[in-house]
């Protein structure tokens, strides 16, 4: 059961990324298209593609990292496990 939602878990945080760069390019796009006195303009749509992505990376990486730790503490007490007996 615990395995199930750690895999669960894991679809969920790949949607999440999937969605989250969706959605910055959503927005530069829209950061693009709006007019320079209105705040928008060629600028702030590079400067929020590049932080939604550095974002996204760092999001992304932090989640996975904190999966792998998981399976390798899992893998780690089942060695320890099987070593004992």
């Amino acid at each position: 059961m615990r395995d199930f939602f750690i895999g669960a878990f894991e679809k969920l945080i790949a949607v999440v990324i999937v969605l989250m760069g969706i959605g910055v390019l959503i927005g530069s796009v829209i950061a693009f298209s709006t007019p320079s006195y209105q705040g928008g303009g060629a600028l702030p749509g590079f400067l929020m593609l590049f932080g939604g992505a550095i974002y996204l990376i760092m999001f992304g990486g932090m989640s996975y990292l904190f999966l792998g730790i998981y399976h390798n503490t899992k893998r780690t007490a089942d060695a320890l496990e099987n070593k004992s007996s």
